[in-house]
């Protein structure tokens, strides 16, 4: 995982992972969305993450926005407005 932050960037995270089609990404934040279905591994998670993401951006005033890396994980960002 590597993350990154900046005036020009915001909050950047980059994962590895299984690939996600880039039109899977938006439904990701969905609640309870997940690439696979579950099969109830210990650990495994809920599908919430994503949909938390954009729940605190917005209420910072921010917004959040993923994207499909090369060869799997995602990208996500996160964008706070510019003053003035």
């Amino acid at each position: 995982m590597e993350v990154r932050t900046g005036p020009d960037i915001g909050i950047e995270v980059t994962n590895t992972g299984p690939e996600v089609p880039p039109e899977t990404v938006p439904l990701l934040f969905e609640p309870f969305r997940r690439l696979t279905e579950r099969i109830h591994d210990p650990g495994e998670g809920a599908g919430l993450g994503l949909s938390i993401v954009e729940s605190v951006a917005r209420a910072h005033g921010a917004t959040a926005e993923a994207t499909a890396n090369e060869g799997g994980g995602l990208t996500v960002r996160v964008r706070f407005a510019a003053d003035g």
